[in-house]
């Protein structure tokens, strides 16, 4: 891939995650190329490298769009996840130095004050430096794919009040749980912080649905 292709990749990838194009949304290479001043060929590229991130479905004779997931295809999504990050979690717990500390406790606390649409990039690199201390690759890249889903098909603007204060809440306690060193708590509240976003997710899932 050239470093066009590359850089047009992380772009596309960045519009997505962050809310930019909703679940289903047209692709359109030109409009893609225009908006990011690259020629249509990085656009391609980046949009077949999505494809195999799950990011983007290309349909045949109809271009690219944005993926969207069925209740059932997001519960798996979230049975998935659910399986993957508390365990990770846990994992980073003994690998966390006070650096690392400082550096989760900065992030949740920014999202605690943070508007609705910084949140994603805070969560993401939250969610993200758990992961890199627990120091368990393959496990990590299973769960980037399962992490991209529910993202792509909402971002917080889904939450309600209830349900933001207390994914908010649970960053907040995973930080106390890794500077105390205790890998079962860290767990159980990255559990509840799973479970809490399922809900959500799937509640809305079915709401456009119906």
């Amino acid at each position: 891939m050239t470093r066009a292709s590359e850089r047009a990749t992380g772009a596309v990838r960045e519009l997505i995650l962050r809310g930019d194009f909703a679940a289903g949304a047209r692709l359109g290479e030109v409009e893609l190329a225009e908006r990011l001043g690259v020629s249509r060929t990085p656009v391609r590229e980046a949009l077949a490298r999505l494809a195999s991130e799950g990011l983007v479905e290309i349909v045949p004779n109809r271009g690219a769009r944005v993926s969207s997931w069925t209740v059932a295809e997001l519960e798996e999504v979230f049975d998935l996840r659910a399986a993957l990050e508390p365990r990770l979690t846990a994992l980073a717990v003994p690998n966390a130095g006070p650096a690392d500390v400082d550096a989760l406790d900065d992030l949740a606390q920014r999202m605690l004050g943070a508007e609705l649409d910084d949140l994603v990039p805070l969560n993401r690199a939250f969610h993200g430096l758990l992961a890199e201390l627990a120091a368990h690759p393959a496990m990590a890249g299973a769960l980037a794919g399962a992490i991209h889903a529910p993202i792509v098909l909402r971002n917080f603007h889904a939450y309600d009040d209830a349900s933001l204060r207390r994914s908010l809440a649970h960053h907040v306690e995973i930080v106390a749980a890794v500077r105390a060193g205790d890998p079962v708590w860290a767990q159980a509240v990255m559990t509840a912080h799973i479970h809490n976003a399922r809900a959500v997710m799937v509640r809305v899932a079915r709401e456009d649905s119906a």
